[in-house]
């Protein structure tokens, strides 16, 4: 096929343009080079035939329009978006305008497109979301979010990512475009920009800086390694039905300060502290994020049943891989360390 992926300079977005590639898809690549956007993350690509970058903003429709009649892509996947939560709480009208706008930029410019061509019954537009959408779930392990868990969006990111869903669906109800939403748990591994927080841990560490870990650390997330979620979202891509929507998580639920431990344990043992103690002793509590979301978790059972995906990483495996890439990566990650916000603390409110 022939694929459109917006946002694929960024960190999941490139993972996606690398597998799709690699398949034999034809990628063209539409990222708008923000501060967290890196051509760096495909550059293993980046001279195939099978792909091509266009330096284009979703926010600008005239653009999209171009590229949809230059290129005729087969399918859109929709990664673009403004994405951490911090951000979210300081500056919240960038979401609005890229998560929100934007994507009503881009439904439109591939209806427009989808429409002028008779309506090509293999054409797909996906949009990639985020389990944040449904709030916060209570500590019980038996209560998870599934694909009908009403929204209630806590952040100003995850309630433009729920707008941007609602967006999506309306477009297939009211029009007919061909549409697949996947929501995701946290997404970690390599290339994953510096100011998440395991990039965080792992980098103050090496720096021998305090790890920070959000009030007591007892919020939980299920944690997806990326390249697992780009083959989920090409599997669903392929397989999936349109206007249905799928949970995508790692089945690895775990507190922050637990996945803080296990990053410090696999450090302590590939690039031991030079005085012999446990990089756990740079754990230090800060003061809590506003609206920090409890739990999240997925149920995958959809996915699992009708599309027979599941996640291929454990937790303890996906820590080790992204502990071992960051430390033989320093020259990717010391490049983005001057970029805006990067290693201070954003969303204190």
């Amino acid at each position: 096929m022939r694929l459109l992926i917006t946002g694929g300079a960024g960190f999941i977005g490139s993972a996606v343009v690398r597998l799709a590639v690699a398949r034999g898809h034809e990628v063209i690549n539409l990222d708008a080079l923000t501060y967290a956007a890196c051509l760096e993350n495909v550059a293993s690509v980046a001279d195939s035939p099978l792909y091509t970058f266009v330096h284009a903003d979703i926010r600008d429709r005239a653009a999209l329009d171009r590229v949809f009649a230059t290129h005729a892509p087969d399918a859109v996947l929709h990664l673009a978006a403004e994405s951490h939560v911090d951000r979210s709480i300081d500056g919240p009208g960038t979401f609005v305008e890229t998560n929100i706008t934007g994507t009503y930029n881009l439904l439109e410019a591939a209806r427009g497109y989808w429409q002028a061509r008779n309506k090509p019954e293999g054409f797909r537009f996906q949009h990639i979301s985020t389990d944040e959408v449904y709030g916060s779930l209570p500590s019980d392990p038996r209560i998870k979010f599934t694909e009908d868990t009403p929204y209630d969006p806590r952040s100003p990111y995850s309630a433009s990512k729920a707008a941007s869903d609602h967006l999506v669906r309306a477009w297939h109800e009211t029009y007919g475009l061909p549409i697949l939403i996947t929501n995701c748990s946290n997404n970690y591994g390599p290339f994953h920009f510096p100011e998440k927080l395991i990039p965080v841990i792992i980098l103050n560490a090496l720096a021998g800086k305090p790890l920070p870990i959000y009030g007591d650390g007892s919020n939980v997330r299920d944690w997806l390694y990326v390249e697992d979620h780009a083959e989920a979202l090409l599997t669903v891509l392929e397989r999936g039905v349109p206007g249905r929507s799928y949970n995508i998580g790692g089945e690895n639920e775990l507190s922050n300060l637990d996945l803080v431990r296990k990053l410090c344990a696999v450090l302590d043992e590939l690039a031991p502290r030079d005085d012999g103690l446990s990089y756990a002793a740079q754990i230090s509590f800060v003061t809590d994020r506003p609206g920090h979301d409890a739990r999240y978790a997925i149920d995958p059972t959809r996915i699992r049943a009708e599309l027979g995906w599941r996640p291929s990483v454990t937790v303890d495996e996906g820590v080790r891989r992204t502990v071992r890439w960051y430390l033989e990566n320093e020259a990717w990650w010391r490049a983005l360390l001057a970029r805006d916000g990067v290693g201070k603390r954003l969303g204190a409110g």
